[in-house]
């Protein structure tokens, strides 16, 4: 049988392209490609509008007198300081003062090392107390109830130091007032305390490297702690917030309180110098409008100069945990005379949010820093900001000469750009570096990043052999940041919020690294079976910070605690006598979970991803902590709204003191990717060539002279 399909047919040769049908070819194919790129973009304009959903932005007002825009009217602050532990109460008080219901959300900062504990919510008369949930029930239960028309708060933790709280279903006419506990360790620097109270969130730059969380992982709490930040909106630099703060802090101290002072606000202190001072917010009206935008921090001492050293044990109720507390005063310093030579990195942030005030402050440090190098040291400078550059490609010494050219550099510098620290870390770590040298890494910047999980790993896994030290830069620096450097880097956090005070950080620096005040620290507990100690391993004391030991405890209250180190004049060791039980202090329940998730967070930071969400979802759950793994909720019984429909209000937080407008970063929606104009480009010019080549041909043709005929 033949099969038609399967018959000889004569074979039809292909004419080679003329050089016109050539150029045509190459501009199909070059156009198909550019095709295939411009359908591509729209994935990356997704992750650069995803970008820009998490990026700071300025305020802007509404002419709708029928949507409250700023719901928040106060926020007040409630601090009971008894030794080294302070307890602080945080309310927060919305009204709407619209016509329709409305979603208040809000992003705040804490301290970073506050065990937020308990929330309670007030509307009218009734008080509900809220519970903690895993984050993504939460995150449902919210949604929930919100549709369904109750009042309802959901507060969750973004980073361990900036807090988002958001309030649903407020009617026209409503007052909520949503009040927030926290336990927080206050140990003591060179027998001086501090209390500070974070005001304001920095506007934080987000890298386009880092992956944008979605939609969904935003809305079920899976997304990377890392990963995303809220987007908060900002009022222009130097405007007041109408939202009122107010601050009150009472002690009640072992030792007379002294030496009371702020840095950063006017203050009223009554009874100072007896174990019950107190401390207002001071100052006239005008002055009071800005109190919200940069840290409060309150400085005292307690009498004869002493730290609240000792070993505090809570019993727990029968068949509950028992908990313990010690704080061990180190040595004093002494001034060491042989000084080997060292080497110094020094790290500077130059970005836009450090631009004007943050930066003058910044290079006033430099110049007591780099200025105070002994001739044996060496040095070099990296800056930073979108890019980043090396002052030299290897250190140089620190000569008069040197020096001064590193010091005319910084100081022709000034803040743009963003803020590419990740990048800048890698740079150092592959400096090379000599054996026989200690270094030194010295970050300076106002922290305004996501990416605090990546510098922690950074660190750890490139900067093992060598000490970093963060300065804090500004009025209301990423304390989160600038801590977890130090602790990944074995170093010290500093914060200079004042130009004033670069001498003293300065000179406080050049002692640490002179001569360690405590090394090889160990501590045995000696009569007292003790278990879940913190830290598993005590690091070094650089300053004159005391050794801190967490912990549970079991059976007899009986014996003693013994530190051991090495100090600069050779073995020291340190006994504490165990107290009877304290029934009163409650709060070490709270702070040894809280320095327990503090530790696994770390190692997570470490190995990257979420390994410890686990542990530290039932630590969370276990003692009532918020976390970035569980969430505080409060959902009130009444049906409220039966409609269900709420308008979501962004409540706006002024910039931080001495910050310039030019840390809110801008994008032009509008305005195609480079890879767009490229294709197109391209395309454009080809399509032009083979025009103008048609075209010059057919012309060529037109204006050839004519040949003569011959007969």
């Amino acid at each position: 049988m033949f099969f038609p399909s399967l018959r000889p047919r004569a074979v039809i040769p292909l004419r080679p392209l003329s050089r016109p049908g050539r150029l045509w070819a190459v501009v199909l194919a070059l156009a198909c490609l550019a095709s295939l790129l411009l359908v591509a973009l729209p994935a990356q304009a997704d992750d650069a509008d995803a970008r820009r959903a998490e990026s700071p932005y300025f305020f802007v007002k509404s002419d709708d007198p029928s949507v409250d825009r700023l719901p928040l009217k106060a926020t007040e602050v409630d601090a009971r300081i008894a030794g080294p532990i302070a307890d602080v109460t945080v309310t927060q008080r919305y009204r709407n003062e619209g016509q329709r219901p409305i979603e208040a959300r809000y992003v705040f900062p804490g301290s970073t090392q506050a065990a937020v504990h308990a929330m309670t919510v007030r509307v009218g008369h009734r008080v509900i107390v809220a519970d903690i949930r895993e984050k993504q029930r939460a995150r449902i239960e919210f949604e929930a109830a919100k549709r369904e028309g109750k009042t309802a708060a959901l507060l969750e933790q973004e980073r361990p130091n900036v807090f988002s709280m958001n309030v649903a279903n407020i009617l026209p006419g409503d007052e909520v007032a949503v009040e927030l506990r926290y336990t927080e360790l206050l140990p003591p620097t060179e027998g001086r305390y501090q209390f500070v109270f974070p005001t304001v969130v920095g506007p934080r730059y987000r890298s386009p490297a880092n992956k944008v969380a979605t939609t969904e992982e935003q809305a079920n709490g899976t997304a990377a702690p890392s990963g995303s930040f809220p987007a908060v909106p900002y009022l222009p630099a130097g405007e007041a917030s109408d939202t009122r703060f107010d601050l009150r802090v009472a002690f009640a101290s072992p030792l007379p309180v002294s030496g009371l002072r702020s840095s950063s606000h006017q203050i009223e202190v009554e009874g100072e110098g007896s174990n019950g001072a107190r401390v207002a917010l001071g100052g006239d009206a005008e002055s009071s409008r800005h109190n919200g935008n940069r840290d409060f921090i309150l400085d005292y001492r307690l009498a004869g100069d002493g730290i609240a050293s000792g070993l505090t044990l809570f019993p727990g109720a029968p068949g509950e945990e028992n908990f313990f507390l010690a704080m061990v005063e180190p040595p004093r310093a002494i001034a060491t005379t042989q000084i080997n030579p060292r080497d110094y990195v020094f790290v500077v942030d130059i970005s836009g949010s450090m631009h004007g005030y943050p930066l003058d402050t910044a290079k006033t440090l430099l110049r007591h820093l780099i200025g105070g190098l002994r001739p044996s040291d060496t040095f070099n400078v990296l800056l930073f900001s979108g890019s980043n550059r090396m002052l030299n490609e290897t250190s140089v010494p620190a000569t008069q000469a040197n020096v001064a050219q590193a010091l005319r550099t910084i100081a022709q510098m000034g803040g743009s750009g963003s803020t590419e620290i990740v990048p800048a870390l890698k740079r150092v770590a592959a400096l090379p570096k000599s054996p026989d040298v200690s270094r030194s890494v010295i970050v300076v910047t106002d922290g305004y990043v996501t990416v605090e999980s990546e510098v922690f790993q950074l660190i750890r896994r490139n900067l093992g052999q060598t000490n970093v030290f963060a300065f804090g830069i500004g009025s209301s620096v990423n304390r989160h940041l600038i801590e977890g450097i130090a602790r990944a880097g074995q170093g010290e956090p500093f914060i200079v919020t004042r130009p004033e005070q670069a001498a003293a950080q300065a000179e406080r620096l050049r002692r640490m690294i002179d001569a360690p005040v405590l090394t090889q620290v160990k501590a045995r507990f000696e009569g007292l079976d003790t278990y879940d100690v913190e830290p598993e391993r005590l690091p070094d004391v650089l300053g004159g910070r005391p050794v801190l030991v967490f912990g549970k405890w079991r059976g007899e209250p009986r014996g003693q605690l013994v530190v051991e180190g090495q100090a600069a004049h050779g073995a020291w060791q340190a006994m504490l006598p165990v107290a009877t039980p304290d029934a009163q202090a409650v709060a070490l329940r709270h702070l040894w979970a809280r320095h327990r998730i503090q530790s696994l967070s770390d190692q997570e930071a470490l190995q990257g991803g979420d390994t410890q969400r686990e542990a530290i979802t039932a630590l969370g759950l276990r003692y009532s902590l918020l976390t970035q793994y569980t969430s505080f909720i409060a959902v009130d019984r009444v049906v409220r709204n039966p409609a269900g429909g709420s308008t979501p209000v962004d409540q706006p937080s002024p910039l931080p003191q001495g910050v310039s407008n030019l840390a809110i970063g801008a994008e032009v929606p509008s305005t195609p990717e480079p890879s767009a104009w490229i294709a197109l480009g391209v395309v454009l010019v080809l399509l032009g060539a083979a025009a103008w080549h048609r075209g010059g041909s057919s012309a060529k043709r037109l204006w050839r002279k004519p040949r003569r005929l011959v007969r």
